[in-house]
């Protein structure tokens, strides 16, 4: 884990995509320690056979939870991006994403599919729970929404991208997202298709990796557009926020919803830009994907003498 230390900055985003990430307002956090990289499928494998722990993904859906629902449709699976072979209109998500029965951590993309060769890649298909599960064995704990955000920034406040104002500085990829047309045609100009080893790109000024871009992560806070303008609004700075009390998301009104953070490897200027620092993501709790994993973090004093050491 690396260390972060106490300080403020400016949280949120100007970018016009981003009309839940204003207004920027000032935070203030206590100093912690946050895991270097993602979570990966090691990793997660070393949880699982020591607690014999089984994820949303892998449980059957119970008819409570659906109610309504075919009893044969109720099976065990996870979302998973299946590119179409031709241009769709972006306005349908489902144009990209299929329900696929077996897929899990182990099967990210279905049954057939294996995380075989893939130890160092971010585990994926894990739902929230499955993700607060891993962390509660380890003795810590998901990140807020705006731990994750001063951590990513790596002490360059208000900057585009979290390594500067250039996307490619010096030509060179900063980040695992999505190059092509998206979502037929993956170019792999950054040298992947899907998810890549953690730490195959340059780390931040915190020494932190794929911070932006891979897999979308996992985040405490409840889900609320409005929650910026809440914290503006209650004092000029604000402490340690850890999120509102509940959840809201206009879109799907009757759906609670966790932050996620970091944008993915799905992440296009055609798209989703929220790769971006002040970019917000949100999912409901029991629900997984092959684009979304998390990392865990820690609050406790630093040792005497321990800072970051670039």
């Amino acid at each position: 884990m690396a260390w972060i230390p106490a300080g403020e900055f400016w949280m949120g985003s100007e970018e016009p995509q981003f009309p839940d990430s204003r207004p920027v307002h000032r935070v203030r956090l206590d100093g912690f320690w946050i895991d270097r990289t993602e979570i990966t499928n090691e990793q997660f494998e070393r949880f699982v056979k020591a607690t014999h722990y089984v994820t949303v993904a892998e449980r059957k859906p119970r008819i409570e939870d659906f109610p309504g629902a075919d009893p044969e449709n109720l099976v065990a699976g996870s979302l998973v991006f299946t590119p179409p072979d031709h241009p769709v209109s972006l306005r349908n998500q489902y144009a990209w994403w299929s329900y696929k029965e077996g897929a899990n951590w182990k099967n990210p993309e279905g049954k057939g599919s294996t995380i075989k060769g893939r130890a160092k890649h971010p585990v994926v298909q894990v739902a929230y729970n499955d993700a607060v599960a891993y962390c509660g064995w380890q003795g810590k704990r998901l990140p807020t929404e705006a731990e994750f955000e001063y951590a990513e920034r790596g002490g360059l406040d208000r900057k585009r991208y979290a390594w500067g104002d250039e996307f490619m500085p010096h030509g060179k990829y900063m980040a695992n997202t999505f190059q092509g047309h998206f979502p037929d045609t993956n170019t792999r100009s950054d040298g992947y298709r899907a998810t890549a080893p953690v730490a195959s790109f340059p780390p931040n000024r915190y020494g932190l990796f794929d911070m932006s871009g891979n897999v979308w992560e996992w985040t405490s806070d409840w889900y609320r557009p409005d929650y910026y303008a809440i914290l503006a609004k209650e004092g000029a700075v604000a402490l340690n926020p850890s999120g509102p009390p509940d959840s809201y998301d206009p879109d799907e009104p009757g759906i609670k919803k966790r932050v996620q953070r970091g944008g993915s490897f799905l992440c296009s200027d055609q798209y989703c830009l929220r790769y971006m620092p002040g970019g917000r993501g949100k999912g409901e709790p029991s629900s997984s994907t092959n684009h979304i994993g998390f990392r865990c973090v820690l609050r406790q004093a630093s040792p005497t003498g321990v800072a970051y050491n670039p």
